[in-house]
Formats: C-alpha cells, structure tokens, sequence
C-alpha cells in the first residue's frame, strides 16, 4: 500500500477539490480510496464534483472536519474553506465504499441504516464477506447505534475513525460519499487487505483519585447521578468549584482539561466522556452513551499535555506496528483542538516530526472511534484515534 495526501484553501469549492485531489495523485497509482476533510463553508457538490475530475472512479467519502486538517504541509484551514485528502492506493487492497443517509425508509433507525450500509460497502468492494477492518463516520448523536447495525452484518471488525464536526456546535456538519452529501447517516469504507491497519485509541489524560458509580442515566447520554447525588453538583465537588459555574456550555469548556472516562471490561482502554453542557437540574449531558452501574473516574491534562500527547501517540502508534508504515490517519477531538486554541501549530509541528515523512492526514471531529487489544469497538470524545496502514 502507498498514501499521499493534498490540500486547498482555495475559495472556489470545486477549484479546491480540484487542487488538492491534484496532489495527491502525484506519484500514486492504483488509487483505491480517498479520504477527504472539508470546511463546513463549502458547497460540498461542487468540492467532489472538483475531485472527480481529478480522480476519476476513485470512491470518496469523508466529513467536514471542526476548524481545518493537518497534513505535511501544515495545519490547513481558511476564512473562505478548506479541504484535505489522503489517498491510499495499491493492487494489496480492495475497498468498498457506501454512504447511507438515515431516512424513513430504515424505519428511521441507525442501527437500520448501519445495517444497510454495510451490506452496500460489502457490494461496492465486489466481495461477499467481511472486511479485514473498516472505517466509519456519522454526525454526534447515535453512533453506537449505527456501530451496531454494522456489527450485525459482519460481526467484530477492527474499525476506525469519528464524527462528522462543524466549527460551532451549531449541528451543519455533513458527511459524503460517492457524490452524496448528507447530515444525518452513515458512511463506511471496508477494507480488504493483505496487511492489517493497527490502531492506537486513547484519550492520553491522567486518572485522577475521583471515582464513583452512575446511578442514573436518561436518554443514553444525559448522566443525572453520580454514587446517589445530581451528577453536576458530585464532579464540581471533585473539582473545588462551584456547581452553578459549569451550567450550560460552561461545562464543556471546563471539563477540555479535566473530563470524565470509564475503563473497558478488561483495564486496557479508558474511553473519555466529554460532559457537554451543565443542565439547570444539576444533570450533565455527555457526548456519548452511559450506562448505569459502572464507574466513572474525573481524568486531568493541561493544555501543554493536550498539545504533546498528539505527537506522542504518533510515535507509540509506530512502535505497536510490525511493518514500515505507508500512510496515516489521525482522528483528533474538535474539542482537544479547541482548548488547544492558537497553539495548534505546535501540534502540527510535532505530528510532522513524529510521522518521519510518511504522508499522514489529521481532522478533527466531535466523536472518535476505536479499539485497544482485546476490547470492544468503541466510541468516545476528547480522544485520539490514530491508524498506520503498512507499506
């Protein structure tokens, strides 16, 4: 397998595609997948229509991505738009692709929808089982319920990659793939491949001695207690502050350097829970789902933590892998890169660094996804979810 990446900030959407889906051909033959990240600014047609023509028959599927992408050229963003791609390529792969917008026909269930999807990308790839691995994007809301539906065609495959983001929280992310574009669905990308792709998922914070037991949820994502007490006034009573500063999206400012994580089955993975906004209840809505009777634990990272731990996952990424590397893709949290701030060129710098002149391609997303050793795929925010594709 071979990688290549390109990027545009030119104005004009289609003339941005064109210009980035430019580069990365150079040098690469064989293309059999492009991932693209883009600025919510755009019109998203006209960006792919500019692709197209540039890479011809190659399937393209990607998400706008929260405030730019970061490739070897830099960190990549602009008033007007911006995109990013990477391309991978190589007669040792096979992928299909699908896109599938949840709608009424799918009885208007993501685990529906994911089901359909997979049972496309499977068609789309010209085969007739399961994938060796595979990626998968969705908009912030259901994306264990689309997970599943996946799972249920092809049962525990490794996957990889995040939600669809927009620059304000303000619900105008998008996904495509294959000339789609839409806001609410699935898009997935199976991989048939001779070698494997290693992921490495971690939120990179520290365990604080703050632990305790939901005792309530509602709604999948809304924590209402923590050990018996309103779960907003348990974790400011962790953290020394007063419950009444952290309502509304107060919390999810704060909780960028002190969120909250619950640990898999067997200790290998602390999946980050980002509480998204302090209720007038004293009830904390979380970016992902929650279960009742399992431990919660407040973790802690400063930012200069935030900005370091994204290069050093990197360089453990490298490490796990047994082949040289041909190409990354590297899901970075939009709320990771928010705290970040104005420092986001130190990130840039160091991921450079750290990938050795390997192509690699960064967006940043408002959910993450993926798996560590033995565990279950999984979902999180405020995490990093990086993948090397051997050479």
């Amino acid at each position: 397998m071979k990688g290549n990446t390109g990027s545009s900030i030119a104005v004009d959407p289609k003339a941005a595609g064109k210009e980035a889906a430019g580069k990365v051909k150079a040098g690469l033959t064989d293309i059999k997948i492009a991932f693209a990240y883009a600025s919510v600014a755009y019109d998203l047609g006209q960006m792919l229509a500019g692709i197209s023509e540039e890479l011809p028959g190659v399937p393209v599927l990607g998400n706008t991505s929260f405030t730019g992408v970061i490739t070897p050229e830099g960190f990549i963003s602009g008033e007007k738009g911006f995109v990013g791609i990477l391309a991978l390529g190589g007669k040792d792969i096979s992928v299909g692709v699908a896109g599938k917008p949840k709608s009424a026909g799918d009885g208007v269930c993501a685990r529906e929808t994911g089901r359909l999807a997979a049972q496309e990308a499977i068609k789309n790839a010209g085969k007739t089982g399961a994938p060796d691995y595979f990626y998968m994007a969705a908009p912030p809301g259901e994306e264990e319920f689309f997970l599943k539906g996946v799972t249920d065609v092809i049962g525990r495959k490794p996957f990889f990659g995040g939600s669809a983001a927009d620059n304000a929280i303000a619900g105008e992310w998008k996904l495509f793939a294959n000339q789609q574009v839409f806001a609410d669905g699935i898009t997935l990308a199976f991989f048939y491949a001779e070698q494997p792709a290693v992921n490495l998922f971690t939120g990179a914070y520290r365990e604080t001695g703050d632990v305790g037991i939901i005792t309530k949820v509602r709604d999948n994502r809304v924590l209402v207690e923590i050990d018996g007490k309103p779960a907003l006034k348990q974790y400011a009573e962790w953290a020394g502050v007063d419950p009444d500063s952290l309502k509304g999206g107060n919390l999810l400012v704060y909780t960028i350097t002190s969120p909250l994580g619950i640990k898999d089955r067997l200790g290998d993975l602390t999946a980050i829970r980002h509480p998204m906004n302090g209720n007038d209840d004293y009830s904390m809505n979380i970016g992902a789902n929650l279960a009742e009777k399992t431990a919660v634990i407040r973790m802690a990272g400063s930012v200069d933590e935030l900005i370091s731990s994204a290069a050093a996952t990197l360089e453990s990424l490298k490490k796990k892998m047994t082949a040289p590397p041909a190409a990354f893709h590297l899901v970075h949290c939009g709320g990771r890169r928010a705290g970040i701030g104005g420092r986001i060129d130190e990130v840039a710098a160091g991921v450079k660094k750290a990938a050795g002149g390997v192509p690699f391609i960064m967006e940043f997303t408002f959910g993450e996804y993926g798996y560590e050793d033995d565990g279950n795929n999984t979902t999180g925010g405020l995490m990093l979810s990086y993948t090397g594709f051997a050479q």
